[in-house]
């Protein structure tokens, strides 16, 4: 696909609860669109919505109503089984906590979802490889997480999100449990993986974060409020 073509089509949606005759509305009326090989922020403070916008485009969470399209394939309506194909082979996920296996040397956390994938062994090891010397990390293929920083770990673990090639990057707060110079640096990468053609959204409430992404999407009271570069 071209880099004007639409990865993440969102058209009307909308997410509620309903508890007895009280429903509680988290997401109005949603409309976005991101394309492919930007970089996106999306903002808002606690209670915003943000984070179940982000479930809702991760194939983490379903719309209670609406469309959503994810490189042009229609994903509402799809089976939980479909869902976690999607996951797997077409979305990264980059979380404030890094989720590493402490039993597990970096190059074999990188490698865990290529094994669900059914991937080879010799080709997991290569591609782990080449995902951790892409975020810097070459010499630390043999490290346990406890041998690691805390920018480190999160390294690996954007390197786990990238080496299944996915068309999307989605992190959620990545920069959240760093300090603000290993923040810096995180940014740095996914502004590297942008540009090498990754498309990339962050839901972060942190300014900094989002002044790295090339437009930042501001939610509130479960609407869009602006979009702005």
């Amino acid at each position: 696909m071209n880099s004007n073509s639409v990865i993440i089509d969102l058209q009307q949606i909308e997410k509620y609860y309903q508890f007895g005759g009280t429903i509680t509305r988290i997401l109005r009326a949603i409309d976005l669109k991101i394309s492919t090989g930007e970089s996106c922020a999306i903002m808002g403070t606690s209670g915003s919505g943000k984070s179940t916008l982000m479930n809702i485009i991760g194939c983490l969470d379903r719309p209670s109503a609406g469309k959503y399209y994810l490189n042009g394939q229609a994903v509402a309506g799809l089976s939980d089984n479909q869902l976690a194909f999607i996951r797997n082979h077409q979305i990264g996920f980059v979380f404030q906590q890094f989720y590493l296996l402490p039993e597990m040397t970096a190059l074999e956390n990188v490698m865990l979802p290529m094994a669900y994938a059914g991937i080879p062994y010799i080709k997991r090891f290569n591609r782990a490889a080449i995902a951790l010397q892409n975020v810097g990390l070459e010499l630390q293929l043999h490290k346990y997480p406890n041998q690691l920083s805390g920018g480190q770990q999160q390294r690996v673990a954007i390197a786990r999100a990238i080496v299944n090639h996915p068309l999307l990057l989605l992190a959620d707060e990545p920069t959240g449990a760093l300090d603000s110079r290993t923040s810096q640096e995180i940014m740095d990468v996914f502004d590297s993986l942008h540009r090498s053609g990754k498309t990339v959204v962050i839901v972060t409430h942190d300014r900094q974060v989002a002044n790295f992404c090339q437009r930042v999407i501001n939610i509130q009271d479960g609407k869009v409020k602006c979009l702005s570069r």
